[in-house]
């Protein structure tokens, strides 16, 4: 895949995180099989999960390509896609995805949210180094060959793998002819950071595009090759091995991509309706499938209710700090009204259309690596350009170093200062739980789910959407100038939050995604 290609194709998705893979650790994946003869697996989770297993599953969201636009968070303008010499360069290749690879989302009775968990189902492809995978699940515990056998391994997060276990026991009836079992010590779960590309996998190796989001980088499912039973550690290093070359090492990453994002998983759903936690966007509920555990509340809320809370990524800033630009016109646009909005007014704010046609949405809408500028700015973090000399010991004046006064070296400086202070206040008090408190009426506003994006002031909240411009209402909105308490804080500070990349666009009168 060229350069060119990829950046065509990920410019449909947002912009990618730099290159990079990590192993997870069993603390934070687990892996959970259901095995047996013909279609019996299949039946067996149908009734259990959210998704449509006996239809194919729904691709990503793409991102239409900005026409003409001001905003620096675009990842790709259509002058990245023409060469030096003005001709356009190769289409952009299609992102592959496989049926055999989807999200979902297990419920209790009640209709609230076990967990999410992504579903790979055996035999994997056409690739000779799946059948491999298969045919040793296949044998194992000397239960029937590969070719009647069919299998689903469940990829779960680790702090709620047990809790799933215990659930898909429960509704094993004595009748249901699969067999469940945590397979977390023959499985090694691997991410790979800044490719589309999930083909070519060698033997022992499963591989596929994360199927909520690209962004989220490719998984792949590794499998001891050899009759010898390599432990976890054991495979992270030959997959480390492997990968040393192109994708370093950075674990960690994931946790920061997703939060960035606005993905939340595990506990952090945990007891909460599907479609609050945004798993209808993430391809991970099917409305048009036949019953499952669960289903009447999201049903009901999908097709009658009005969804009026919803998880969000939210950036904590102090309140002496200068807003980024993308913030301070959605307040305006906020302020004078999505619906009092035309071209006139978008201009005369010094907005261009991000799409042609199209109105600005009222929150910036940001992919992970493009929030990750932005954190990068407030923070004084971003590193001043280095220009090398040519052969000949010349220099292009037109790239120099920008020289920066003694005084705005001592404000970088400052906010770094600031920034770090910053984040040990929220890693005390943004914890899962904690309310956000708005001090204009006292009142909750939110409340925190996950703790901040490692070294970013990031955090996924449940926010109520009127609060944040997403939902109508006529004393609500979001704005520049806000004041918020955290948990048991006494300090005030601001919030920014931004719509995620893979979201649709939202129905300000139901908050759910706006249909044609």
């Amino acid at each position: 895949m060229s350069t060119s290609s990829l950046a065509a194709a990920a410019a449909r998705y947002g912009k990618l995180w730099g290159r990079g893979h990590e192993t997870f650790p069993k603390s934070l994946r687990r892996i959970l099989s259901v095995k047996g003869k013909g279609q019996h697996p299949t039946k067996y989770l149908q009734g259990l999960v959210t998704c449509d297993l006996q239809s194919e599953p729904r691709h990503p969201r793409e991102v239409p390509l900005p026409k003409s636009s001001n905003s620096a968070s675009n990842s790709e303008k259509e002058s990245d896609l023409v060469d030096e010499n003005g001709n356009e360069g190769p289409p952009p290749v299609e992102v592959e995805f496989t049926s055999k690879m989807r999200s979902a989302c297990f419920l209790d009775q009640k209709g609230r949210v076990l967990t999410d968990a992504i579903l790979w189902k055996f035999p994997f492809g056409n690739d000779s180094s799946n059948e491999d995978i298969a045919s040793k699940i296949g044998k194992k515990d000397g239960v029937g060959e590969t070719n009647e056998e069919n299998t689903y391994l469940i990829d779960v997060p680790g702090d709620s793998a047990d809790l799933l276990l215990d659930h898909l026991k429960k509704y094993k009836l004595r009748r249901t002819k699969v067999q469940i079992d945590d397979v977390s010590d023959d499985y090694s779960v691997h991410c790979v950071y800044g490719t589309l590309n999930a083909k070519g996998t060698p033997p022992g190796y499963a591989a596929a595009i994360d199927p909520r989001h690209p962004s989220l980088g490719m998984r792949v499912l590794s499998y001891a090759q050899t009759d010898h039973n390599q432990t976890h550690e054991e495979r992270a290093e030959v997959f480390a091995k492997m990968m040393s070359d192109f994708f370093p090492k950075s674990n960690g990453t994931y946790s920061v991509i997703r939060k960035l994002a606005g993905v939340a998983e595990g506990s952090e759903i945990n007891g909460r309706t599907a479609l609050e936690c945004n798993q209808e966007f993430l391809n991970a509920v099917a409305f048009d499938k036949g019953c499952y555990l669960g289903q009447e509340l999201t049903a009901r809320s999908q097709h009658t209710g009005t969804i009026r809370k919803r998880i969000l990524p939210i950036l904590i800033v102090d309140t002496s700090m200068e807003i980024p630009r993308p913030w301070i016109l959605a307040s305006k646009i906020q302020d004078m009204g999505v619906d009092n909005l035309n071209a006139d007014i978008i201009h005369s704010l010094g907005m261009g259309l991000e799409v042609e046609g199209e109105l600005p949405p009222v929150l910036p809408k940001i992919s992970a690596s493009g929030v990750g500028g932005v954190v990068a700015m407030v923070q004084g973090n971003l590193s001043l350009p280095t220009i090398n000399a040519s052969k000949d010991g010349t220099i292009d004046e037109s790239q120099q170093q920008v020289e920066i006064s003694e005084g705005e070296r001592e404000f970088l400086k400052k906010l770094q200062s600031d920034s770090a202070l910053l984040l040990q206040d929220l890693e005390n008090i943004a914890v899962p739980g904690a309310k956000i408190i708005d001090q204009k009426d006292g009142k909750a506003i939110g409340q925190i789910i996950s703790s901040p994006a490692s070294g970013t002031p990031v955090v996924l909240a449940q926010m109520r959407l009127d609060q944040v411009g997403l939902l109508k209402s006529d004393n609500s909105k979001w704005s520049q100038t806000n004041k918020i308490k955290i948990g048991d804080g006494s300090k005030e500070y601001r919030y920014l939050p931004y719509i995620p990349i893979w979201w649709p666009e939202i129905n300000l009168e139901s908050g759910k995604e706006k249909l044609p």
